[in-house]
């Protein structure tokens, strides 16, 4: 008997950390003191937040780096940076470490913001929260999927599989279980800075009312 799926939603409690840089050696400084959660809430919010934009917009170092600093080449390796294909914060904190190391050890100038504009470490702790929709095979999936909050797509798509430390997200993980081998491979390749979140429940609706049996 199939597994059926438990849709869930989230909300987060987001923290000043009371660290600041103002160039980009303290930059440097504080991405390696602080925790995971900063990684992510710095990174990945704004998949969340901007999910009405396409393309997605950068992540906060990359906006921070090329529009306060003015430092456009070093903002643009910043936002070069796949940070949803990282199921490891820590392995994300390597790769922006990696980045700004090398930048600096360049000897080039150090740029540093007016007074107000300093970069300000933030962290986010995440409550996850059941919801009343159960989905038993694929066209009930699909119609509650059609209506559930963007917080919830957002969750099951990102912030469950890094919180798990895996690469496939919470759908294609359950199209598997039910032996939808080739929906969760289709689900799994969607690239999530190519659309909008709204595009993508649309997209991923459409994909699975094509494989339901009505």
């Amino acid at each position: 008997m199939n597994t059926p799926f438990h849709f869930h939603t989230q909300f987060h409690l987001v923290t000043l950390l009371g660290l600041k840089a103002k160039n980009s050696i303290e930059l440097l400084d504080g991405i390696k003191k602080v925790p995971p959660s900063s990684i992510y809430y710095h990174t990945h919010r704004f998949l969340q937040q901007h999910h009405y934009l396409s393309p997605e917009p950068p992540n906060d170092f990359a906006y921070w780096l090329t529009n306060i600093l003015n430092l456009k080449r070093l903002g643009e390796a910043f936002a070069s940076v796949d940070t949803v294909s990282f199921a490891n914060m820590e392995e994300l904190r390597s790769d922006f470490i990696k980045i700004l190391t090398e930048y600096i050890s360049e000897g080039r100038y150090v740029a540093e913001c007016q007074a107000g504009e300093e970069f300000h470490f933030m962290a986010c702790k995440t409550f996850v929260l059941p919801m009343p929709y159960v989905a038993h095979n694929l066209r009930e999936f699909a119609e509650i999927l059609d209506k559930i909050s963007i917080d919830s797509l957002y969750f099951h798509m990102f912030e469950a599989p890094r919180r798990l430390g895996r690469q496939e997200n919470d759908f294609s993980m359950w199209f598997k279980s039910i032996g939808e081998n080739e929906l969760a491979k289709r689900v799994s390749g969607y690239d999530p800075y190519t659309m909008t979140l709204e595009s993508l429940r649309q997209r991923t609706v459409g994909t699975v009312r094509r494989y339901a049996k009505y």
